[in-house]
């Protein structure tokens, strides 16, 4: 059975109507990937996100309406208030007593109540003791998804840190809780107990993930002549779609929020001379719970050590200059600001010709395209090509016969101009980067 949820959005001072309403379309878009049907949005304006109830009092009525729940806080989640608080309160419920809610009655009930916000353990609790039934928090939606959607043992592990580390300040008592534990443990509380062993789990799960990450690193130094081009970008933005068109690769292709968690390494296909890998990495969205970026810094670092990065965007989504905008500051966390950048306007065909002429004059340095048009990723290719090619050399090398397996590797990182034959070997005129012309003279001489 499908269960129903009513989202739950707050305006804050500073948030505009059209803001609520895309934060709001985003939590559906992410509450709908998990499998729930949406029934209803309930929005309040409020002067600040840390009131004990969330919600003022007319509100978690009406929210009650959705949910068949008592509509107030059992006097054990009960806080008393201070004067301030209390102030407050009056004069945002003044705004709720206007609005006659005494016809409103929804048609569905919802069984979940979905919060676009990031709540206290305390709010968690008084929330579904008003409303009657689960809630959850924006942090725990995205949570949730990314345990689903995790493929690779790096990703389970890092979800599941950024899990344990989401769950344990939520921990409740239950019953007998107060009792103390005796033999390993005395003078624990089960509680207690319980954050313990989450305490432990965390760190065993960091210590296998540091080791899954340094075989990355090893992966990534045995990469380290090689061009690389990662693309980054909102969730959803296309950088799947992109990937498979251009590398010809099985990548997953679908209209879901963080369909990929699982960093993807494929060469350009057809192959270029010098070979280009591209990389396929996590999706970025607002809010994006810190503990998720920093248990997903050895993925990003795959941008990090980039030679170029795409900046994947959906051009059709209004909302795409402050997607950008998240897209740059999560890569500033993981320290890749300084890595050159392309700007792509995905999905051109999406939009009108008059939309693509107000793009190009307000970012022309971009690169418009559509994943579906063949000339498009053949342009893009050349510009990626081209953009290495600006710091490559020239430089003649001769390979004599004796060393084994030198053609074939220098072809694969260098696009040979010539090569002409004599008794000892072959001379050939190529073109690379500086740091692979000299490695490979270094391997020739045996070095």
């Amino acid at each position: 059975m499908v269960k129903n949820a009513v989202l739950v959005g707050l305006q804050l001072p500073r948030i505009t109507n059209e803001e609520l309403d895309g934060s709001l379309l985003e939590l559906e878009r992410l509450v709908t990937t998990l499998g729930y049907n949406v029934v209803g949005r309930l929005t309040q304006k409020r002067s600040s996100e840390k009131y004990s109830t969330v919600l003022g009092e007319g509100k978690l009525k009406e929210l009650a309406r959705w949910t068949g729940g008592p509509g107030n806080i059992a006097p054990s989640f009960e806080r008393k208030k201070n004067k301030a608080e209390l102030k407050k309160e009056d004069v945002e419920e003044e705004v709720l007593a206007e609005e006659d809610l005494s016809d409103f009655q929804p048609t569905q009930k919802a069984h979940i109540v979905i919060v676009d916000s990031d709540l206290s353990p305390s709010q968690l609790r008084n929330l579904e003791s008003a409303s009657g039934v689960t809630v959850l928090d924006r942090t725990g939606v995205i949570i949730e998804i990314f345990s689903r959607h995790a493929n690779t043992r790096a990703a389970r592990l890092q979800v599941e840190i950024a899990k344990l580390m989401y769950v344990a300040p939520r921990l409740r008592e239950t019953g007998g809780s107060s009792e103390k534990q005796f033999g390993k443990g005395a003078g624990e509380s089960s509680l207690e107990l319980d954050r313990r062993k989450i305490r432990d789990r965390i760190k065993e799960l960091k210590l296998e993930l540091q080791s899954i990450g340094n075989e990355h690193e090893v992966r990534r130094a045995r990469r380290q002549q090689e061009i690389t081009v990662a693309l980054v970008g909102y969730t959803n933005a296309g950088k799947s779609s992109l990937m498979r068109a251009m590398t010809g690769s099985e990548v997953l292709v679908a209209n879901k929020l963080f369909a990929t968690l699982d960093t993807t390494i494929r060469p350009l296909y057809p192959e270029t001379k010098p070979k280009v890998l591209m990389s396929d990495t996590v999706g970025f969205i607002k809010k994006l719970p810190h503990d998720l970026v920093a248990s997903f810094k050895s993925t990003l670092d795959e941008a990090l050590h980039a030679s170029l990065l795409l900046f994947v965007v959906d051009a059709a989504d209004p909302a795409f200059r402050s997607q950008l905008d998240v897209t740059q500051k999560v890569l500033s966390e993981v320290g890749a600001t300084e890595v050159p950048r392309l700007l792509l306007l995905n999905k051109k065909d999406c939009i009108s010709e008059l939309e693509r002429e107000k793009l190009r004059k307000e970012f022309p340095e971009a690169i418009l395209i559509s994943t579906r048009d063949p000339g498009d990723l053949k342009s893009l290719r050349e510009k990626i090509m081209g953009f290495f090619e600006t710091d490559m050399v020239d430089e003649d090398i001769f390979v004599p016969f004796t060393a084994k397996g030198i053609i074939g590797d220098l072809r694969s990182r260098m696009r040979v101009l010539s090569e002409t034959y004599n008794e000892n070997g072959v001379s050939l005129k190529v073109r690379g980067t500086a740091d692979a012309i000299r490695a490979m003279n270094k391997k020739i001489k045996g070095e």
